[in-house]
């Protein structure tokens, strides 16, 4: 479930004691957000101070909280977020998952150091897939999808070859980066039913920042999440 206003998109979803929020092309987040200097990596870090800086979360790409009203997210222009709710242990974790945190399975590792951390199960997890390129605006080279075939990951469901090259993103191998958040979440346990997939692409949504469309230096969307004080 989306709801959207001229700043943000929230997931209801994800049900009560929670907010969970991508902010829109430049609009600021309605609340502190605490988030991390991000390198591609798969290192998570642990919040407990929602006045953190991200200079003390220097290479981390997840971050997960337990602390009410500690807002953590990660920022994308085109790179998958994802959103996790534990209700049980009341929980929360922030994604941020190019093709290498696809391919090397952050949103998995993030699942596991939830558990460590907090005794999540991951059959009680609710998770959202926000905003990010699809599959179709997604050109990858060739030895991107070798990566993906040699990291053990199953790509049929997620790759496609679409031809000879063309103008913009015509043509050439394509991989569906949420696609396969979403399978990684379901192989980890996550009900398939408490998986929410925006199905927004940062890349055809001029709403949106694309490092593709803009370039590299181009802004960046905020996806949030905060467990709500009761």
């Amino acid at each position: 479930m989306l709801r959207t206003n001229s700043d943000i998109i929230e997931y209801g979803s994800l049900g009560e004691g929670v907010m969970a929020f991508t902010t829109l092309r430049g609009t600021e987040p309605p609340c502190r957000v605490v988030t991390a200097h991000q390198v591609h990596g798969t290192d998570i870090a642990e919040v407990t101070d929602p006045a953190t800086g991200r200079d003390a979360l220097e290479g981390y790409d997840a971050l997960v909280t337990n602390v009410p009203g500690c807002a953590i997210g990660v920022r994308t222009a085109d790179c998958i977020p994802v959103l996790l709710y534990d209700s049980v242990h009341r929980a929360v974790a922030a994604v941020h998952s190019g093709w290498r945190g696809t391919l090397n399975r952050i949103s998995q590792k993030t699942i596991f150091r939830m558990q460590e951390l907090y005794g999540t199960r991951p059959g009680d997890l609710k998770a959202v897939i926000g905003p990010g390129i699809c599959r179709r605006c997604f050109q990858v080279g060739e030895e991107v999808v070798q990566y993906f075939k040699g990291n053990g990951i199953d790509i049929d469901p997620i790759y496609s070859w679409e031809g000879p090259k063309g103008d913009g993103m015509h043509g050439g191998h394509h991989l569906d980066l949420a696609g396969e958040n979403r399978l990684l979440l379901i192989e980890s346990g996550v009900p398939e039913a408490g998986v929410f997939v925006s199905g927004l692409c940062t890349y055809e949504d001029l709403r949106f920042y694309s490092a593709r469309r803009e370039g590299p230096a181009c802004g960046r969307e905020v996806s949030a999440i905060m467990l709500v004080q009761q």
